[in-house]
């Protein structure tokens, strides 16, 4: 577990900043939070998520931080760090909860001083609400949290990353290379939501509540969406959520097929297929020990 005499320093109290604060100062660690919000350090104060915060650049807070979480989008992370990174002092474990890495980690690892260290970490708890006034609702015990280390990372630094996200109580802790981080994300996240905000924007539905069920609404959950975050996040891994579309154009394209061909056993084919994939899927989802490779 992470160490008790540590203070932890959360910049950017969103949905999972806030969360983070939330978990950790309810078990008992030192928490404190810069937000640039004043209303949301406000609100943190007031629900004892954090003991000291600013709605500013603190310096006073990061040079004594022990520990800082960075809870913001990867531009503005690039651009904190390069302003105001050199106030972390050394020893320091640094860590984000950013939902791509490459173009990100390598940067940032480069302008922090020496002998503070950067372990990138990705926590898939996000919901389709943003801000610290959602974070109750976000649940990491069903969650992957996933740690994407690097040549410049230590052994310790990553025990680290690993002992916050049990202390969090993610039950599925896994190492990916950055590269494997942002394939995988462009097809397990990404193009979810891709699919999801196109289903909703390929036709006027106003009228569709009034007699939808359950698949339209489990499929177009994620797609009331944040629209800066999302917008970032599919630039900065274009590459691999456009290939990741252009393979589901191809599923879709071989059932339309089927479906002009009047091949039933063709649709039936991927109807079996599709069954067996997510039944390993779901047996493994119940299995989290299994998924855990740290």
């Amino acid at each position: 577990m992470l160490e008790r005499d540590k203070t932890i320093l959360i910049v950017g109290l969103g949905l999972l900043g806030g969360k983070y604060a939330q978990v950790l100062s309810g078990k008992g660690y030192t928490v404190w939070g810069i937000d640039n919000n004043p209303d949301t350090i406000q609100w943190a104060l007031d629900r004892a998520y954090i003991s000291r915060g600013a709605d500013h650049p603190a310096r006073e807070l990061v040079e004594n931080a022990d520990r800082v979480i960075f809870g913001l989008y990867p531009t503005v992370l690039l651009d904190w760090v390069e302003h105001y990174g050199s106030w972390i002092r050394p020893g320091c474990y640094v860590t984000d909860v950013s939902g791509v890495k490459r173009g990100v980690v390598a940067p940032v690892q480069q302008m922090l001083p020496q002998g503070v260290e950067f372990i990138a970490s990705h926590p898939m708890a996000g919901r389709e609400t943003s801000g610290i006034t959602h974070s109750a609702e976000v649940d990491f015990a069903p969650a992957n949290f996933i740690v994407t280390p690097t040549e410049k990372n230590t052994p310790e630094g990553i025990a680290w990353c690993c002992d916050l996200a049990r202390t969090l109580g993610f039950a599925r802790i896994t190492t990916l290379s950055i590269a494997e981080h942002d394939r995988m994300i462009g097809y397990v996240s990404q193009l979810c939501h891709a699919i999801a905000v196109s289903l909703m924007c390929a036709s006027d539905n106003t009228s569709l509540a009034d007699y939808t069920g359950d698949s339209f609404r489990d499929l177009t959950r994620i797609a009331r969406i944040n629209e800066k975050l999302w917008a970032e996040l599919f630039l900065w891994n274009r590459d691999n959520l456009i290939g990741e579309i252009d393979m589901f154009d191809a599923a879709l394209q071989k059932l339309r097929d089927c479906l002009a061909g009047g091949d039933r056993e063709g649709l039936e084919t991927m109807f079996r297929l599709s069954t067996v994939r997510r039944a390993a899927f779901d047996k493994k989802e119940k299995t989290p020990a299994a998924s855990d490779n740290t």
